[in-house]
């Protein structure tokens, strides 16, 4: 008998196997270059844009950034908080809807002339106190005044202004910026208005008019 020989693969085999590595390989390939597009089209947009190469960076060299929190704060006593239990308001704003008692109780007498209070007179058992920023903002003035006490004016966002009175040692002068809770003085006596002892006389106001501090704080 004649020894069959081995068939040798058929071509629809080799086809088969050929179809079966071939559509990966591609499919992959093309992946590749889509991913290296994407990469190479980001690259060039972060060099191109200004301020996406470094926060604070501008031409190789460092911009000093400012944070600031000025218009999300809320206004805060003109004094540390720590003392708020031993302070007593000797003398209140003139509100002319407020009963007459406290319409009485708001009115400043020098030389037999009565003169009605545009702010709080704030004392901490008759001590002197730090009195600090209730908020953030610029020095408008200082006045040296020792008879009435010296006096320092902030401006705010807003239009908000606020005055602090019968104050002594002042730590700021005219122009300067101040952050809220720092230190601008320490509360006095003054012969103006001497029945009130050693106190600071807080104000603010709204667009140039005073309004009650009563009315943004809580004392």
């Amino acid at each position: 008998m004649r020894e069959e020989k081995p068939k040798a693969p058929s071509q629809k085999n080799k086809s088969a196997k050929t179809k079966s590595w071939f559509w990966p390989v591609v499919y992959s390939g093309i992946a590749i270059v889509f991913v290296g597009m994407i990469w190479g089209y980001n690259a060039f947009m972060t060099e191109d844009s200004p301020g996406l190469a470094g926060v604070g960076e501008k031409d190789g060299q460092e911009t000093p950034i400012v944070v600031t929190n000025a218009a999300n704060e809320t206004l805060k006593y003109p004094f540390a908080e720590a003392v708020l239990d031993d302070v007593v308001i000797v003398q209140d704003y003139y509100d002319t809807k407020a009963d007459q008692a406290s319409r009485e109780s708001a009115l400043l007498v020098f030389n037999q002339q009565y003169v009605t209070n545009k702010g709080v007179s704030i004392s901490v058992q008759g001590e002197p106190f730090e009195v600090v920023a209730a908020l953030s903002g610029k020095v408008e003035s200082v006045v040296l005044d020792p008879f009435m006490g010296d006096q320092i004016t902030l401006t705010h966002a807003d239009g908000l202004t606020t005055v602090y009175r019968s104050v002594t040692d002042v730590l700021v002068k005219e122009g300067d910026e101040v952050s809220q809770g720092e230190s601008l003085a320490t509360s006095t006596a003054n012969d103006w208005n001497a029945t009130a002892g050693i106190h600071l006389l807080f104000e603010i106001k709204q667009d140039g008019v005073a309004i009650n501090p009563r009315s943004k704080l809580g004392f």
